[in-house]
């Protein structure tokens, strides 16, 4: 049973020294590995507390409903 806990015993101690000696290093492994989760496991959370994503911003402009009149001259007199 020893043998089979040694390599994460090691591998344990390993990350107890890089945190210490490199914290910088270290604790952006540990957040960059923390990103890809949360992309799996935070929409549904937002769903459960009832998150409604926003309408769509329309991407054209609507034309009025009359007839349109041709332009003449500058229309400033």
């Amino acid at each position: 049973m020893a043998s089979f806990a040694s390599p994460f015993r090691s591998t344990y101690r390993y990350l107890q020294r890089q945190a210490h000696e490199n914290p910088v290093i270290f604790y952006s492994c540990i957040i960059g590995a923390i990103g890809p989760v949360m992309v799996v496991a935070i929409p549904p959370i937002r769903e459960r507390f009832g998150y409604q994503p926003a309408e769509m911003v329309p991407t054209t402009y609507p034309l009025p409903n009359r007839p349109r009149r041709p332009v003449v001259g500058y229309e400033d007199q």
